[in-house]
């Protein structure tokens, strides 16, 4: 059984930073890849950020120079720095990882979301 629990989501104002963090436990080998994901009423989840096994990272066009994603394998634990954040950021913020779980004796790939976390931009 694997988890991923998210924190860091909250009110700020235009301008402002926040950090999410996304934090994976369980019967883990490793961590393939961290995605993060965001979310609006009536609206499709969209992908933000991604980072591989190897540090390689991608992201949207509306946050690049903005965003952060980051990864920390000792830990099993994603992040996602968000800074000169914008009104248009407001939206509930998923977690996604790919992990190696263990299914002894052999190791499986499956995906994974976390909860959620509420980002509120005010102007």
């Amino acid at each position: 059984q694997v988890q991923l629990v998210e924190s860091g989501g909250d009110l700020v104002q235009a301008g402002g930073s926040l950090r999410l963090s996304c934090a994976a436990s369980g019967s883990i080998h490793s961590i393939n890849a961290w995605g993060w994901y965001r979310q609006t009423p009536g609206k499709q989840r969209e992908l933000v950020a991604a980072i591989t096994s190897g540090g390689t990272t991608n992201y949207a066009d509306s946050v690049k120079g903005r965003f952060t994603i980051s990864r920390d394998n000792t830990k099993n634990q994603g992040f996602l720095q968000m800074d000169s954040l914008k009104p248009e950021d407001t939206a509930v913020y998923y977690c996604n990882a790919e992990i190696w779980v263990v299914a002894s004796p052999l190791v499986e790939k499956r995906g994974y979301w976390g909860q959620g976390t509420q980002v509120t931009v005010s102007s």
